[in-house]
């Protein structure tokens, strides 16, 4: 199976109404688009998927910053496949902090280079590695979500109650 990858348009993107320009600049990547969702960010799963930070300072105001308590946005997921799809969408994210972004990187373009609210206002979170791009992209989707199988699966009988259409 190819790599698979997942990357966070952050609540700035939405915001700033920018989601389609980054999101033209990952389809350069001629990477597979394969899981697309808008997500309003729980505060349990804005924990779980920064969990490598807790205890750092600057952690509550990640939680923070992706719940949209800044920006009052959701945030849009989305899954790439492709060899090597880790790095060349990290290539293409450009570094963290905007200002040492690289030209034409979607944080250089896009970001801000000031932390104005305690974090980087850098448009895109992007998977480092294959094992944390794995762990994302089952934290943030259900298999069944994505246009196709990239990991393995199982069946398993769920009984759950949600909200349905009147």
């Amino acid at each position: 199976m190819p790599q698979k990858t997942l990357v966070l348009l952050k609540p700035e993107a939405l915001k700033w109404g920018i989601a389609g320009d980054v999101i033209k600049e990952l389809s350069k990547t001629k990477l597979r688009l394969v899981g697309v969702k808008l997500v309003k960010v729980s505060e349990e799963l804005a924990k779980k998927h920064y969990k490598a930070h807790e205890g750092k300072p600057f952690f509550e105001i990640l939680v923070r910053h992706i719940t949209g308590h800044f920006h009052k946005e959701n945030v849009l997921a989305l899954v790439y496949a492709g060899e090597n799809s880790i790095k060349i969408v990290r290539d293409k994210a450009g570094a963290t902090d905007p200002s040492k972004a690289e030209q034409n990187t979607i944080r250089a373009k896009f970001g801000k280079p000031k932390m104005e609210i305690g974090v980087f206002e850098n448009v895109v979170h992007t998977s480092a590695t294959p094992e944390e791009a794995e762990a994302e992209i089952k934290l943030w989707f259900r298999s069944e979500e994505l246009t196709e199988k990239v990991f393995e699966t199982k069946k398993i009988s769920v009984c759950v109650e949600r909200e349905a259409w009147k």
